[in-house]
């Protein structure tokens, strides 16, 4: 078994659509991460703290969560202050992944901890690069913290 096959990606979007072209996207990679969806960040915080419909979930965390800030319940922000506040997820690489583009949500999302800001839309080939970059060094090169 390869590293990249014990490797997850946690995406945190409420648009299926986008979901849906992200996921399709790092599927093409053929890196061997598997990608899990959670369509608000109050699903999201289940996921990674193993409660609700996520009790039943073991194994390692996500090496990399995709996240989107505007969504219903709770919002990217608050699940990005609940990671950096946990000690056990305070580590996990998370990227916004979102349409926007305001500054004062760039500078939320770097004071909370992000480790990185993309923009959507994006062109298609940027985003497959940026994705691609993202996936390769989150999944390969990167030890993922027991």
């Amino acid at each position: 078994m390869t590293t990249t096959e014990q490797k997850r990606i946690l995406l945190v979007d409420d648009d299926p659509a986008g979901a849906e072209l992200t996921v399709a996207t790092l599927s093409d990679f053929k890196l061997g991460a598997e990608v899990d969806v959670t369509s608000d960040g109050d699903e999201a915080l289940d996921y990674l703290f193993r409660r609700g419909a996520y009790t039943h979930l073991s194994g390692p965390l996500p090496a990399l969560v995709l996240l989107d800030l505007k969504m219903p319940r709770v919002d990217g922000h608050e699940v990005l202050r609940q990671i950096r506040t946990d000690p056990r997820l305070r580590t996990l690489p998370v990227f916004i992944l979102t349409s926007s583009n305001l500054e004062a949500d760039v500078e939320s999302s770097r004071s909370l901890g992000c480790n990185g800001y993309i923009v959507k839309p994006v062109e298609m080939e940027n985003f497959v690069n940026d994705l691609r970059r993202l996936q390769e060094f989150w999944t390969i090169l990167n030890r993922t913290p027991p």
